[in-house]
């Protein structure tokens, strides 16, 4: 089960306009990684990838940053369908 999930902190009050985006993918050796990516909306942000032996573990990573990032004032941004 491969996992996505996308966050944005909007505050136009403090000037800020962030996202952190998390996927769990496996990897060529078998493993899992989760990995994550974080910066200002509109520019390329710092990527860090961490990986676990099985992909529960790396699900269960995801969910308690996510739950951490929510708690902090980022929120699910509903994907945009494209136009035909």
């Amino acid at each position: 089960m491969l996992m996505y999930t996308y966050l944005e902190k909007r505050d136009p009050r403090k000037r800020q306009a962030r996202f952190y985006r998390m996927a769990v993918l496996p990897n060529l050796f078998g493993e899992w990684t989760l990995e994550r990516e974080w910066g200002r909306i509109g520019q390329g942000g710092k990527i860090r990838m961490d990986w676990y032996d099985r992909e529960e573990e790396a699900v269960g990573a995801l969910l308690l940053t996510e739950e951490a990032k929510r708690r902090r004032g980022y929120f699910v941004e509903p994907q945009q369908l494209a136009m035909f």
